[in-house]
């Protein structure tokens, strides 16, 4: 795996040609994933478990409680996903001009004991 970092976020890439890859920005109370991907031919292999691993990892690291991003409402096999992965919903979010949520807001807690 390779980062690179910019702006305060960093960038986490698997593979040569890239396969996989995820976003991590520190946020106050969370480090926020965001754009994880992983290609159609390599699902169900691990990867975005392992890359969750990594950013619950570099959430400790940082002293950051939690981990967060947000998928949209119509993506239901992310859900799944990510609720298997240990994420709750807390909160929804709508894009300009919608009156109704288009983003779900998910969240997972980070133990930071020294003997975990």
């Amino acid at each position: 795996m390779r980062t690179f970092c910019q702006g305060g976020g960093e960038i986490w890439a698997i593979g040569r040609p890239l396969f996989a890859c995820m976003f991590l920005t520190r946020k106050p109370d969370s480090l926020y994933l965001g754009k994880l991907a992983v290609n159609e031919g390599r699902r169900g292999q691990g990867i975005c478990r392992l890359l969750v691993n990594h950013a619950e990892s570099r959430a400790a690291e940082l002293g950051l409680p939690a981990l967060e991003l947000e998928t949209r409402v119509e993506l239901t096999e992310n859900h799944r996903v990510f609720s298997r992965l240990g994420f709750t919903m807390v909160g929804t979010g709508s894009h300009e001009g919608y009156d109704r949520p288009t983003d779900f807001l998910l969240r997972k807690k980070i133990n930071l004991s020294a003997d975990s």
